[in-house]
């Protein structure tokens, strides 16, 4: 698992070099997740499996994570995680399904199309990506959709609480027929 996170952050990192050098960046955060389900593109109700990385110096409680909807009237998903997290490392929970791909107009549009979802998280390139096709060979391609979270933790070396509202992308994939 560890293995395909860094192949994936390996894959966003080249793909900004598309985004637009002027466009505006998100803060950088120090928790790193991933959400990942292989309900996803299935007909099933499998649950949600999360990968944080902790990239402090001190063992870092995650808290929740909470998806904002993409207009005032779409409902939050709060997601209470309570993941302990060691410094420099990685840790992972399992959870029950929980719906994230409702109420998004990129997400249901996507989806729609038969691409597949592969994964959300927040170690992201700038959101000016949204709707970009960020690769495209004959055989692969790859598409994103932003949301934006409110990402809660704790550092257990001093209590100290952090909140952060960032971005998550929606990475999509699909492979065509030859």
């Amino acid at each position: 698992m560890i293995q395909k996170l860094s192949s994936i952050l390996s894959l966003l990192a080249c793909a900004s070099l598309l985004v637009d050098a002027n466009a505006e960046q998100q803060e950088e955060t120090e928790v790193k997740f991933a959400f990942y389900s292989s309900a996803w593109g299935e007909n099933t109700d499998d649950g949600l499996r999360l990968v944080a990385f902790n990239q402090t110096l001190n063992p870092v409680r995650l808290n929740s994570i909470v998806l904002h909807g993409s207009d005032e009237n779409a409902t939050q998903v709060v997601i209470s995680i309570d993941l302990e997290i060691p410094s420099g490392g990685y840790a992972d929970k399992e959870l029950g399904y929980i719906d994230l791909l409702s109420g998004d107009e990129c997400i249901d549009r996507t989806m729609q199309e038969n691409w597949k979802l592969v994964e959300i998280s927040n170690y992201t390139l700038n959101p000016s990506v949204r709707n970009l096709i960020i690769e495209n060979t004959d055989s692969f391609r790859i598409y994103q959709c932003v949301k934006t979270v409110s990402t809660s933790w704790t550092s257990l070396h001093d209590n100290q609480s952090n909140e952060y509202d960032e971005w998550v992308l929606f990475h999509f994939e699909t492979r065509r027929d030859l």
